[in-house]
């Protein structure tokens, strides 16, 4: 099974979406079909499961258990896994990650507790016990799911460093700071540091000028839909090419518009929609909370591929 060199999470990496049936059990034949369309793309590095694009917080331990199975399955052999940790408690956050690694997994995504809402900022020690619980249950390289201050679920830059000088096997931020000054200064920090530890950018909203600050990868939803589109970018950036990056991200701007337009909680619903528009996916069924978006959403989303140049075969005129 495919590993990152030195342990170290980085490039392309799509987070998938999960296809359900009208009853809002799992398609699985629907979901097999979507991870080999995203996994056939060129230039991606991993593949992520089980985290927010597939709707982690309404399966239950054993769908997660089975979505990983099919993902094994179906890409296991020529791309990374990274599978999502979604869990207040830290002894469920470990019985996940010991799942992970006995299925197969590259590494573990870990996203914050609920209880760190609360005020956890001012309580370093218990992010830092949590990860070492997490981290004594598998080997598997942990990315941090790192959230933005207004969510009350963050972890200051302070405690992402002690965090990773206390636990060896933090080799990954997923940045979700939404603030562009953190951002660029966890990069260099983080990334500077004796035992680096590598920023995947999920800024999908601004996803050029995240990937100018020098993030070594990017993690993102958006990706389950334009993995080809990521990938040309973070290419055209590696190689200092700005004109095509430009070029690039003028096609990803329409949808980066619509995914990420309020209600945040949407942009993953709206991401199965556009699959649906494309034949790449039969039902944009969610399970609920989540609901499905107005008609003159989906018009908008219609759009927007249109001015992406999006068809079922993907962008168009990449090599442009």
């Amino acid at each position: 099974m495919p590993r990152f060199k030195d342990d170290l999470p980085h490039g392309v990496i799509p987070a998938t979406l999960l296809a359900l049936n009208d009853d809002c059990s799992i398609d699985e034949a629907g979901t097999r079909a979507h991870l080999r369309d995203v996994a056939r793309t060129r230039g991606l590095s991993a593949i992520t499961v089980n985290g927010h694009a597939s709707e982690v917080h309404a399966c239950t331990f054993e769908e997660q258990e089975r979505i990983l199975d099919v993902t094994m399955e179906e890409v296991g052999d020529r791309l990374p896994v990274i599978s999502g940790v979604w869990a207040d408690g830290s002894h469920q956050a470990a019985k996940l990650a010991r799942m992970a690694e006995r299925h197969g997994a590259a590494a573990i995504l870990v996203f914050p507790s609920q209880v760190f809402s609360m005020g956890g900022q001012l309580r370093p020690e218990m992010a830092i016990a949590h990860f070492s619980t997490i981290a004594d249950a598998t080997d598997l390289p942990i990315i941090v799911f790192a959230y933005p201050e207004r969510s009350t679920l963050s972890y200051p830059l302070d405690t992402i460093v002690k965090m990773a000088e206390a636990i060896p096997s933090i080799r990954a931020i997923k940045d979700w700071c939404n603030d562009p000054m953190l951002h660029e200064r966890q990069i260099r920090t983080l990334q500077s540091l004796s035992r680096p530890v590598n920023v995947l950018t999920t800024h999908s909203a601004w996803l050029m000028h995240s990937l100018t600050m020098g993030a070594a990868g990017l993690l993102s939803g958006s990706g389950s839909v334009i993995p080809d589109l990521q990938a040309a970018l973070f290419q055209a950036i590696q190689t200092n090419d700005l004109r095509r990056a430009r070029a690039i991200n003028d096609r990803i701007y329409p949808l980066a518009q619509a995914f990420y337009a309020a209600p945040a909680l949407d942009m993953h619903n709206r991401m199965k929609e556009c699959l649906v528009m494309l034949g790449r996916m039969e039902r944009a069924v969610v399970r609920p909370p989540l609901v499905r978006i107005t008609d003159a959403e989906r018009d908008r989303l219609r759009e927007a591929l249109r001015q992406a140049g999006i068809g079922p075969e993907g962008a168009l005129d990449l090599a442009a």
